[in-house]
Order: C-alpha cells, then sequence, then structure tokens
C-alpha cells in the first residue's frame, strides 16, 4: 500500500473517532442536565405547602356555637379552604375592612346586633358598593323594596342603599327582626340570603327548627359557613399566611360634612366650590347617583375631605 492511500485512511479513521468523541459528549452534557433538572425539582423550588385551613376545634359565629357533627365540619372546611386560598380577594378585603370595619362596628353596637356581621358585608358585596344579577346594591346587597321599608332613600338622584352608615343600620335593624322571628343568629343569615319567606316555607317543610338541620339551596347551604370562615381569616389573617403592615391597609379618610337643606343644580359646580374634583366627590359620597340633587323635605350631608 503505496504512502498516500495510508494517509488517506489515517484522516478517515481521525474524523469518525473525532465524531464519536462529539457525540458522546452532547450525549454526556444532556444527561447532566436532565439530572440537573430532576434535582431542582425534587428539591422543591417549584413545590408549593398547602396546608389544610381547618382546625378541628369549636366555631362561634355571632356568640353561637357551629354542631359538633361531621356534616357542619366538613361544609367549614370547604368555606375555609376556598377563602384562604383565594389570596387576591381576601388580601383585599382585609386592607378594605381597616377602612370600613370601624364604621359598622359602632353602627352594629348601637343596634344591638353582634359585632360578628360585619362580615356579611364582607360576603355580600367584598366591602363594595357592588351590584347583584337581582339588582340587589350597595355593600349589604338590598333589592328596592326592602330598602325602602328599612327607610332609605332610592330614586334617580339618590341611591342610600350605597350610603356605608345608613346601609349599615338598615341591615342591622333587618337582622334583628330576622333573629326575633326565627330565634337564632344562624337561622337569621340563612333568611338574610333565601328571603324570611323562603326560609319559613322550609322549615315547616322539613319540620326543623335550625339552620345546621336543614337541607336547602346550594347557595344558601353554604352561606352561614361562609361567613364563619371569612370570620375566622380575617381575624387571624396571620394564621392563614397573609401578613400587612400597618401602611398597606386602605386608611380611614379624614372628612368633614356639608350640609345641604336646599337643591344643588349640579354636584359638578358643587365640587368646584369645595376645592375638590367631580370623582372625589362621587367616591366619597356614591349614594348621590344623579349629576344634581332635588330637595325637598330631607337634609343631607356630603362629605367632603379635609
Amino acid at each position: 500500500m503505496n504512502s498516500s492511500k495510508l494517509l488517506s485512511r489515517f484522516f478517515l479513521l481521525s474524523g469518525s473517532i473525532f465524531t464519536l468523541l462529539i457525540f458522546i459528549s452532547y450525549a454526556e452534557a444532556d444527561s447532566a442536565t436532565a439530572v440537573n433538572s430532576s434535582s431542582v425539582i425534587e428539591e422543591g423550588d417549584l413545590a408549593q405547602v398547602i396546608k389544610s385551613a381547618f382546625v378541628d376545634k369549636t366555631y362561634y359565629f355571632a356568640g353561637e356555637a357551629m354542631p359538633n357533627t361531621f356534616d357542619c365540619k366538613e361544609r367549614l372546611d370547604r368555606e375555609l379552604s376556598v377563602n384562604a386560598y383565594w389570596q387576591s380577594n381576601t388580601l383585599l378585603n382585609l386592607k378594605k375592612a381597616n377602612r370600613f370595619f370601624p364604621i359598622m362596628e359602632r353602627v352594629l353596637a348601637e343596634q344591638g346586633v353582634p359585632d360578628d356581621f360585619k362580615y356579611l358585608a364582607v360576603a355580600e358585596s367584598d366591602l363594595r358598593n357592588a351590584t347583584s344579577h337581582a339588582n340587589a346594591k350597595g355593600f349589604w346587597q338590598f333589592r328596592k323594596l326592602a330598602a325602602k321599608d328599612y327607610n332609605l332613600e332610592v330614586n334617580d338622584e339618590v341611591d342610600e342603599r350605597y350610603h356605608v352608615e345608613k346601609s349599615t343600620r338598615a341591615a342591622a335593624k333587618y337582622l334583628k327582626w330576622l333573629y326575633n322571628r326565627f330565634g337564632s343568629w344562624a337561622n337569621a343569615c340563612a333568611a338574610y340570603n333565601m328571603g324570611p319567606g323562603n326560609f319559613s316555607k322550609v322549615t315547616k317543610s322539613q319540620k326543623e327548627d335550625s339552620f345546621y338541620d336543614l337541607n336547602v339551596n346550594i347557595e344558601t347551604g353554604r352561606y352561614v359557613f361562609r361567613l364563619m370562615a371569612i370570620k375566622e381569616i380575617m381575624s387571624n389573617p396571620e394564621n392563614f399566611g397573609f401578613y400587612l403592615d400597618p401602611q398597606e391597609k386602605y386608611p380611614e379618610i379624614d372628612t368633614y360634612q356639608v350640609e345641604v337643606k336646599e337643591s344643588v343644580p349640579s354636584w359638578s359646580a358643587f365640587a368646584k366650590e369645595h376645592g375638590i374634583s367631580y370623582r372625589t366627590l362621587k367616591v366619597l359620597n356614591p349614594w348621590l347617583i344623579g349629576s344634581k340633587l332635588t330637595v325637598q323635605k330631607n337634609t343631607y350631608y356630603i362629605k367632603i375631605p379635609r
């Protein structure tokens, strides 16, 4: 074999070996990457610690103990889990509570209604002036007829269902009436949700006198346990992983009141007269739903920031 052929075979063999070495190195690199990826996942960088929100203890709402039955425990467990792990909503409610709970606590105390009922406003509206699909409105979700029954003014210019103090007072009076009719705060809560007429029919047809022993629609069946869960989480937020510094909570707004006894032809002009924007006027007084106010007999008090 001449020298040129030997040299050719040498280069051919060398190229094959070089190619094989490159293949082996890539394979080893891929394997190392796979091992490293696996170890990262196993070390828990992507893992979540999900714990049960339910603790087996006696739970109370409005001074009444929840029955210690498997059924009640499991129903409460559901509501604690849903609300504890609905982080964004619960976090915002904790922030808003700093602004609105003091108002509600004062009114509920004046009316002799348990303080726990401030959590009903959280369940009903997330502490917002919300409107439901059934056209119930405000923090306490009054329908128009019920609102008028409890002296809340509702017309094209004013809707006091959006007035925090007045609607809280109306809700407190309604809850006291429900309590006196149905004998417990749990029953009052259920009747608030499904209506007193429907609640009365269910108790009579099922021959039961306690909410906890009734088989009702899904929404009402969850309602009292939802209130209990919201109370538990918002009373002990750190136990459920919610940590807020005082400055992160929404502050109470320092205002003074302007007495209005005569018609206001333009809220825009009124706002400018008092050195505030139209938006600020409406945010502080959301019950002023029109662009003007016609005064007949009532006196109105308008909040203005200091």
